[in-house]
């Protein structure tokens, strides 16, 4: 069996799992529930499909906390079927970090227009079209996760954006441990440009300041000049309350000027067309090695049958054209910008765009998105599959 003919299989056996966890879900709900949850395959839902947040918004579809135990239980189980072991357990973990979040801001932070605004209960699936046929998808988003499935003709073609957050990123354990759900992935890319030379430095670090957010936001596509979205503008509508809306506007602007943020730092590490930062071709084996681990915390996330078909769009020379780009400080800890180890980095290529921030709350709030700017939300697949059966 050839690599392609293997990777198929694979696809349509997690395709497979996909149908069926998500039949089941659709098949314990009826009446609103149903019409929150379900949606027909039209141009309004593909517009819809392509609207993602990972802000405690509303998301769309039908929320945890609304569901009985059993609707709960097979909507993670649908989850599972979308992810590794390893990113199971890690948004499974994000979504419990609501509690703790809410207790560090002395349960009396941002309600978000509800009665509790971090709530694990305000995680929402909502399925597009119907399992099982030849075109479908699901969605999973809530605080600091989203999920963005699409199945094309049997076989899982679009994993992409996939986001995954931490607030707080760091915090205590019994026993002097500590609970770091996206620890591995900002230690990864901190060993690697603590590794660089005098001159892979010069073209890897873009700005001694890390911008306040991931550059490209929750846009549905990505682009040239893309530049930090005001927290504001990461949300569903703007606020019905002015006041909600204004502490959004106050904690951006406030970020901004604590990290000395200048127009200069946003040119830094504006969205390009050209990748910025050093390549792969200049690193040493090492450094590559580290460069692959890295590149495994994103293309890790997919479920294990597919991780290898993911990592193989960089593997030998291909990892050449992927290049590392850093901002901010380059220890964690207090550095010369003041931002205690505020850290920003990127990885862009063909066919990838990962993002990692952690600046916010003081450098403990990290935001991750692996994204794919010419395949989101299976844009590429389906323009195909249009064209081979709609013409």
């Amino acid at each position: 069996m050839s690599d392609n003919q293997t990777e198929s299989s694979a696809a349509r056996a997690v395709a497979d799992r996909m149908s069926e966890a998500a039949e089941a879900v659709l098949a314990g709900v009826s009446g609103t529930e149903r019409s929150q949850l379900g949606w027909g395959w039209s141009e309004s839902a593909e517009r819809e499909r392509r609207r993602w947040f990972y802000t405690p918004t509303d998301h769309g579809g039908l929320a945890v906390a609304d569901m009985a135990p059993g609707q709960y239980r097979r909507t993670m189980a649908l989850l599972a079927t979308g992810l590794s072991e390893a990113a199971y357990a890690t948004v499974t973990t994000i979504m419990g970090l609501e509690n703790l979040l809410d207790r560090v801001e002395g349960f009396a932070g941002f309600s978000f227009a509800r009665q509790r605004g971090r709530d694990p209960g305000q995680y929402r699936l909502r399925i597009f079209g119907t399992p099982g046929e030849r075109t479908w998808g699901w969605r999973f988003g809530g605080h600091h996760v989203s999920l963005n499935n699409l199945v094309v003709d049997g076989e899982l073609v679009s994993s992409t954006p996939c986001f995954l957050g931490a607030d707080p990123a760091e915090s205590p354990l019994l026993g002097a441990a500590v609970l770091r759900p996206l620890g591995g992935v900002e230690d990864l890319g901190r060993a690697l440009v603590r590794s660089l030379d005098e001159s892979q430095v010069a073209k890897a670090v873009l700005s001694p300041r890390a911008p306040t957010d991931i550059v490209t936001g929750n846009r549905a596509s990505v682009g040239a000049g893309d530049r930090v979205v005001p927290v504001g503008g990461l949300f569903r509508g703007r606020f019905a309350d002015p006041r909600d809306a204004g502490q959004m506007d106050a904690a951006h602007e406030a970020a901004e000027r604590y990290y000395d943020i200048t127009e200069a730092d946003h040119q830094a590490v504006e969205l390009t067309v050209e990748p910025l930062g050093v390549p792969a071709s200049a690193l040493d084996a090492d450094q590559r090695a580290l460069l692959l681990a890295l590149l495994d915390c994103y293309t890790g996330r997919a479920p294990e049958e597919l991780v290898e078909r993911e990592a193989a769009r960089y593997a030998g020379p291909l990892l050449d054209e992927v290049h590392f780009a850093w901002a901010g400080s380059l220890e964690p800890g207090p550095s010369s910008a003041g931002a205690a180890g505020a850290c920003y980095y990127r990885l862009q290529g063909p066919r990838l765009l990962v993002e990692y921030d952690n600046t916010q709350r003081l450098a403990n709030h990290a935001h991750s998105v692996w994204r794919d700017p010419e395949g989101d939300f299976g844009a590429d697949v389906l323009t195909a599959h249009r064209a081979a059966h709609h013409s």
